[in-house]
């Protein structure tokens, strides 16, 4: 198994970090506009990706494992690009200094393909999405995220 890991240091409380990471509001103003269900232990959460046109590019459900306030987050891929089903995504968050310290995992792919570059690659991004979300309020979720090759 291989994993995606990225670090990325926020200047805001642990509290509003982890509410971007919870809730369905939160996720809608980092990762993609498109987020709906229910964001409970045990729900699902479906995201929608749209080009800039409006034409879906992808889409994927993420059953919620566990939610530790302030803690961690952490989601199973149910549904979506074959390459993530089954695949764990977590948010583990420590608070350090002024800074909320985010150590995010995509972890548990089956092998390490050219789409587990992009989706590295986009993962940064939006966790620079995130960043700015938790510190400003203003995000760049999808459709209107940094575009980084031509499968986006």
């Amino acid at each position: 198994m291989v994993d995606i890991i990225h670090r990325t240091g926020i200047r805001t409380p642990l509290s509003r970090v982890y509410g971007a990471l919870s809730t369905i509001e939160g996720l809608a103003g980092w990762w993609t506009n498109e987020t709906s269900g229910s964001s409970k232990i045990g729900g699902t959460i479906e995201f929608r990706f749209r080009s800039p046109e409006g034409d879906v590019i992808g889409s994927m459900g993420m059953e919620v494992l566990k939610l530790d306030q302030d803690k961690q987050v952490h989601w199973r891929c149910t549904s979506g690009p074959k390459e993530w089903i089954g695949t764990d995504i977590t948010f583990d968050l420590a608070q350090e200094g002024d800074y909320t310290v985010v150590l995010f995992g995509h972890r548990n792919w089956r092998e390490a393909v050219e789409f587990m570059a992009h989706c590295s690659t986009k993962w940064a991004t939006f966790l620079m999405s995130l960043k700015e979300f938790a510190e400003t309020g203003k995000g760049k979720p999808a459709p209107n995220d940094v575009k980084i090759d031509n499968w986006n």
